[in-house]
């Protein structure tokens, strides 16, 4: 089936007549009005960008530092002295020739060093609980193992609930 044009010469002179008459409309109202639209879109634009703050620089100390005193005292070993901005006690000397006996590939260097450091209770590691997560482990002691003895019925009746959401359970759904 084929579909009939009704287009002769007189309607197609009517559809190039009114496309160029919209184009013209077109041009005009871009030479009328497009100045303004462009000057809208800059200030919408520039309200979107960022606020740029002033950059600070670091203050010059007001007075000279004074010279350290010429006090004598004894050396303390370095690996007893405490940062003052550390959170974590120091390695002990024998945790820490960890780090350089072999490589972590075949077990050893920082890959045992790193185990060796994780079985130390909290306590021994940080001066204080530096997470909320640390308080509830802070200061328990060594984990005590229970031995638990029950039946394989109890643990199911245990597993449960017991305000009735299952209260009939049917023996296709246990796992035996």
């Amino acid at each position: 089936m084929s579909r009939q044009l009704n287009m002769d010469t007189v309607r197609q002179n009517f559809w190039k007549e009114d496309l160029l008459r919209e184009k013209m409309l077109r041009c005009e109202w871009h030479r009328k009005y497009g100045s303004m639209v462009k000057a809208k879109q800059k200030a919408k634009a520039a309200a979107h960008l960022p606020l740029k703050l002033p950059t600070l620089y670091p203050q010059t100390p007001l007075s000279p530092p004074h010279p350290p005193r010429a006090v004598p005292c004894r050396a303390p070993s370095p690996a007893l002295e405490t940062p003052v901005q550390s959170e974590m006690y120091p390695v002990q000397p024998a945790t820490r020739a960890l780090l350089y006996e072999g490589i972590s590939h075949d077990f050893q260097g920082r890959y045992h060093y790193l185990n060796t450091r994780k079985l130390d209770i909290p306590e021994i590691r940080y001066l204080f609980p530096i997470t909320t997560n640390f308080t509830y482990g802070w200061q328990l002691g060594p984990p005590v193992k229970k031995e638990l003895v029950s039946c394989k019925m109890c643990r199911i009746d245990s597993f449960f609930r017991k305000n009735g959401a299952f209260e009939l359970l049917d023996p296709r759904d246990l796992a035996l």
